[in-house]
């Protein structure tokens, strides 16, 4: 009972906030590995696993039945679910995916701006696990086994400055990374290649077009940035 109590304290420690300089660094290499071709190409895949992890957890809430998640080496994912091929279950399960980046980025930015870093990465550590066991193929297996293992490194033998430093980056990329995809995806639907999408697959199910929930999409990333900045950066601005 003792060693549990010392965990809980661990958890719920608070961290002071690192200087306002190093968050705004960190922002900016986040948004450079968002904006760059070469860099994202690689760093995608981390906005995969919070896409398929957003279908995943609303079916499971929706009382759809998760059959299992597939990650691909290409950085797209796929969900799959079983239940009725129409109503509210199947059309909240499609709706979160492109809109899961940017709320888990604002729910992170929420808990950091309380000090809370540890319990930000255990959860990360919770949510990582819950998905392993529903991965049905190898490279989906490697990829949360490697981002889970650099978690738990993080948080087990990192410093408190290098976590905290780590836990606004990881933050600010699910907030700036989850506005790109969405622009793809409409580029893509512009040219016809992505007929299968989200949006497309709720433009069936509904009476409203891709392009709303295109829309949708965009607005939720963009004010979850909003709010990730309000919770981030400190103002006035102080560089001490």
């Amino acid at each position: 009972m003792e060693s549990l109590n010392e965990v809980w304290v661990h958890l719920t420690t608070t961290r002071d906030a690192p200087p306002t300089w190093a968050i705004l660094v960190a922002a900016l290499v986040a948004l450079v590995a968002v904006g760059s071709a070469v860099s994202w190409r690689v760093s995608r895949g981390l906005i995969t696993i919070a896409h398929e992890g957003g279908h995943a957890l609303v079916a499971v809430l929706t009382r759809r039945k998760l059959q299992g998640i597939r990650l691909h080496s290409d950085t797209s994912g796929v969900t799959l679910t079983r239940g009725r091929p129409t109503g509210p279950g199947m059309i909240l399960t499609a709706l979160a995916g492109y809109v899961a980046p940017s709320l888990l980025g604002l729910g992170g930015a929420w808990l950091i701006s309380q000090g809370r870093v540890t319990l930000l990465l255990w959860a990360v550590l919770v949510l990582l696990a819950c998905m392993l066991l529903l991965i049905r193929n190898l490279f989906g297996v490697l990829s949360l086994v490697v981002t889970g293992g650099a978690v738990f490194a993080l948080s087990w033998f990192a410093a408190d400055e290098v976590q905290g430093i780590c836990a606004y980056l990881a933050v600010w990329f699910l907030l700036f990374g989850g506005v790109r995809p969405i622009m793809e995806l409409q580029r893509k639907r512009r040219r016809g290649r992505a007929p299968d999408s989200d949006a497309d697959q709720l433009a069936r199910l509904t009476v409203l077009p891709g392009g709303f929930y295109i829309l949708f999409f965009l607005l939720v990333a963009v004010a979850s940035l909003a709010g990730g900045v309000a919770l981030l950066v400190p103002l006035p601005l102080t560089f001490a």
